[in-house]
């Protein structure tokens, strides 16, 4: 049996993962691709948090474009991080995997409020949390929350669940001779201004030492072999 390298990991998932091979909404087996994929960390006794995005049913910053203003945009955004929870949640109860949804801003009757004591409870039971709601503040990112819980609870690492199968020097849809990194440290990626995540993310995760990893989730067991193997993506650590 594979050993994981990592006790306690925060998962962020975008909104378009969520999507699949669709073109806006919910894709139920993209979803249950990424339940699957938890639940065998879970079966290893590893314990895992998510962050989810909204990005697949509304971008605040496009409607900011458009000219709405940028907090309420924000708090679209942070409902559609909601809807995509209660979305995934369902998947980890059709395979019988123990799910939580804890939520930055109030909603009593879909979600948990979040609670730093209880989630770190939830978590030493093997419990999956589901975090959504992003920060609960505007102008914040999911990013940002996601290297945020990932601190709070005491995340070993941060995995950063995308459609690429790591982080390149340019846009390989665009460029032909992008050439991928194996690992990077965070300074790079401030400097040389690397799609990975915002800029704030990448600058607590440098401050408090998390390394982040991105990679391809839809690759055949991505997660477990980043988890127990480091053999895919690309990992961001040290300096």
């Amino acid at each position: 049996m594979s050993k994981p390298a990592y006790k306690r990991i925060l998962l962020k998932l975008s909104g378009e993962v969520l999507m699949g091979d669709q073109k806006f909404g919910v894709d139920p087996d993209a979803c249950h691709k990424i339940s699957v994929q938890v639940k065998e960390l879970v079966d290893l006794g590893v314990q895992v948090g998510v962050v989810i995005g909204g990005g697949n049913i509304f971008r605040g910053v496009q409607a900011v474009k458009s000219g709405m203003e940028r907090t309420p945009a924000d708090h679209i955004g942070m409902l559609a991080t909601l809807i995509n929870g209660i979305a995934l949640q369902q998947s980890f109860e059709k395979i019988a995997c123990e799910s939580r949804i804890m939520s930055a801003i109030t909603c009593d009757v879909m979600a948990e409020l979040y609670s730093w004591k209880n989630a770190l409870k939830y978590l030493d039971k093997g419990i999956v949390l589901i975090f959504v709601g992003g920060t609960g503040n505007p102008y914040f990112t999911t990013d940002s929350a996601a290297a945020l819980r990932a601190l709070e609870i005491h995340a070993q690492i941060l995995l950063k669940a995308t459609k690429v199968d790591g982080i390149y020097d340019k846009d390989p849809l665009k460029h032909r001779d992008a050439v991928k990194f194996k690992q990077v440290n965070y300074s790079d990626v401030l400097a040389n201004k690397l799609q990975v995540m915002d800029p704030t993310a990448i600058a607590l995760c440098q401050e408090n030492r998390t390394p982040i990893c991105v990679f391809n989730v839809f690759e055949n067991h991505a997660l477990k072999r980043v988890v127990c193997h480091r053999d895919i993506g690309t990992f961001v650590e040290g300096e």
